[in-house]
């Protein structure tokens, strides 16, 4: 009987202790540069606030294993852009980041190592225990009834649950700049899929311009024809570059819709959504900031390399960790035993610990904590090096690209215009033959859509250096100085 007691508080307590539902886990809402320790009330401002990486982060559904949403794509009516008739650039950029899953993901990711933290600090549960005699409990047994109750709790050497919630804490910041390094990669390819459409519009406007342009062309030759004055021959070659021009905007419209589809996909819906045109012109910048003071911000705020650094700060801790594994824990326990027979004896505290003999194991797994730590500075270093190169890279890619279209602008374009105004006037006083006419056209547009594949050069190997640099070198926020590397506290659900 007492036994069916102590066996009911055992079940009580561990139904009281598991609960019946899974919590659901909280979103979190990281910030841009967190510093220094964060106050449960400061952590509940950050999660209003949302200012960082996750600005959009009110797409990311709290997880439940209650209820698991089914993936779908999102919906066409909710479009940002609908009503436009321009696609802007910087809102396109927008809401990929608000739309594709990718970052999501990577949202989840630091949401989820965010919350290692509670419980790497965590003690561990305390047990309870008990024991029962059956036999000393018949009532035939001239023994008294035995049994005893008793809680334990094990606590670690001070210092160890410190500095397993610090790796916790470095963990979560580095998953916080890798969802800034997915940030940057989803807003270079935006940018990169834009100029494809961008390009591919520009090309279909010449293209139906110069085939205008050979319209009138066979006009007058026909005229000219009907009149005696050339052979067939030129009528025919207007017709042989007419069906041309037909077969190079059935080319041009399938990488329109080919175009199009990418950004669809990058927006997370349904690839053939109509977009609006993107705009007449593309700007370029002349001058750029200093390359040397790129290559000083893309070391100070590279996500990549920031993430690294939290790294290697984590490693450093799991070396302090390992150094204290050299130091015992403990566990403290009370009971009161009834299988004593004096009653001063059944009230009863104890401890037990482990005793650290094995040092070589200890020694062996310090070693691996350092050496771990130099592979992560090592890879640090490298990356360094690789993003100071990109960006090197990068800005003479720019640089160059930028001198094309000035090229083109100042000298290349007026000649040709000039070339085929010309040969206009000569065919139509009949000095110019209709061949050297119909070249001077061909070369024309040729150098049109070279001259707006070098604009678009330009734009995407800029895009190309902002994500390198970590940070748009285009825009009006363009990179000055190298603030000070503060790496972040993560912020945690409460």
């Amino acid at each position: 009987m007492l036994f069916s007691r102590v066996l009911s508080v055992g079940v009580a307590l561990a139904l009281a202790s598991a609960g019946c539902r899974t919590p659901n886990v909280a979103v979190i809402a990281p910030r841009d540069e967190p510093n220094g320790q964060t106050s449960s009330n400061e952590r509940s401002a950050h999660h209003a606030e949302r200012d960082g990486y996750v600005k959009n982060s009110s797409h990311v559904v709290p997880a439940s294993y209650e209820e698991t949403s089914q993936p779908s794509l999102a919906n066409d009516a909710d479009d940002p852009f609908a009503g436009r008739d321009e696609l802007p650039l910087d809102e396109l950029v927008a809401a990929v980041k608000a739309r594709n899953p990718s970052l999501q993901a990577a949202l989840a990711t630091w949401n989820a190592a965010a919350n290692k933290y509670p419980q790497a600090i965590a003690l561990d549960d305390p047990m309870f225990q008990s024991m029962y005699a059956p036999k000393s409990w018949n009532a035939a047994s001239n023994v008294q009834g035995s049994y005893y109750l008793g809680v334990a709790q094990k606590i670690p050497w001070s210092g160890k649950r410190e500095l397993r919630g610090n790796q916790a804490n470095w963990e979560a910041s580095a998953a916080s700049f890798d969802a800034g390094e997915v940030q940057l990669r989803l807003t270079e390819a935006a940018r990169m899929a834009y100029f494809d459409f961008y390009l591919n519009q520009r090309e279909r406007e010449l293209n139906a311009s110069s085939r205008e342009a050979i319209s009138r062309f066979r006009d007058v030759a026909r005229s000219k024809y009907e009149a005696n004055q050339v052979s067939q021959q030129d009528v025919l070659q207007a017709d042989v570059e007419l069906a041309q021009f037909e077969q190079r905007q059935i080319d041009l419209t399938q990488e329109q819709i080919v175009a199009i589809a990418r950004i669809n996909t990058l927006l997370h819906r349904r690839p053939d959504h109509p977009l609006p045109t993107p705009p007449r012109k593309l700007s370029v910048v002349e001058e750029l900031p200093p390359v040397t003071g790129l290559r000083d911000w893309a070391v100070g705020n590279r996500p990549e390399l920031r993430a690294l650094a939290a790294r290697v700060q984590s490693e450093q801790s799991a070396v302090a960790l390992a150094c204290k594994e050299f130091y015992p824990d403990f566990e403290v326990m009370a009971r009161y035993d009834r299988f004593w027979t004096d009653l001063e004896q059944r009230p009863q505290i104890g401890l037990n610990m482990n005793v650290p003999l094995n040092q070589s194991k200890r020694h062996a797994a310090v070693q691996e904590a350092m050496w771990r730590v130099h592979k992560m500075q090592a890879d640090y270093d490298q990356a360094a090096d690789t993003i100071r190169g990109e960006v090197q890279s990068a800005y003479a890619r720019v640089q160059g690209s930028r001198r094309k279209v000035a090229v083109f602008e100042s000298k290349i374009l007026p000649a040709a215009q000039d070339n085929l105004q010309a040969a206009q006037s000569g065919y139509e006083a009949g000095t110019v033959d209709f061949l050297r006419l119909i070249e001077a056209q061909r070369q024309l547009l040729d150098l049109r859509e070279k001259y707006q594949m070098a604009v678009t050069d330009y734009h995407r190997r800029a895009a190309e250096l902002s994500r390198a640099v970590g940070q748009d070198v285009l825009g009006p926020a363009r990179p000055a100085s190298v603030p000070a590397f503060e790496p972040p506290e993560p912020v945690r659900a409460e």
